[in-house]
């Protein structure tokens, strides 16, 4: 049989993402997601639990996400869950990590001013599309370099 891995999660982000470089250039950004999850105990009193996700997004997804997103951000990620290991240079014991590998995202907003000014929007990693370097104002029309010039997007017709 083979195998399948698949997750999507929704939390907030613990701290600034991180963009790096690989030794062959290719751009990564790290960053970590809090996903709370509330439920009764066995003594029927309402527990909560949160778990940390370490994700890395690859390219213009990871160019993207550092852009916007901020320590506290909300952030929707789907992708596959992978597990990498090294071994520690300081002490030579093994080591590895589980992580999603992210293709594709939303941002989810709040009216905090944190990450994507409180907007929403989504992005996929594995599609051709790409976004202007500086975040437009409200009223600015934005056009993606994919896209042809009489198909202009105004912000202002977007119902959120």
């Amino acid at each position: 049989m083979r195998g399948f891995s698949k997750a999507i999660i929704a939390g907030n982000v613990t701290r600034d993402p991180e963009m790096r470089a690989t030794p062959s250039g290719a751009q990564a950004c790290n960053f970590t997601i809090a996903v709370n999850r509330t439920f009764r105990g066995g003594d029927g009193e309402q527990q909560e639990q949160t778990s940390f996700i370490d994700c890395v997004a690859w390219g213009r997804s990871g160019e993207t996400i550092a852009q916007y997103v901020k320590k506290g951000s909300g952030l929707i990620v789907s992708g596959r869950i992978e597990q990498r290991s090294w071994e520690d240079k300081t002490s030579g014991q093994k080591r590895s990590r589980v992580e999603i590998v992210v293709d594709d995202f939303s941002f989810v907003g709040g009216g905090d001013g944190a990450g994507a000014g409180g907007s929403r929007g989504s992005y996929g990693g594995g599609s051709s599309s790409s976004r202007s370097s500086a975040k437009p104002a409200a009223s600015e029309e934005v056009v993606p370099d994919d896209m042809p010039d009489d198909d202009a997007i105004n912000l202002d017709d977007i119902p959120f």
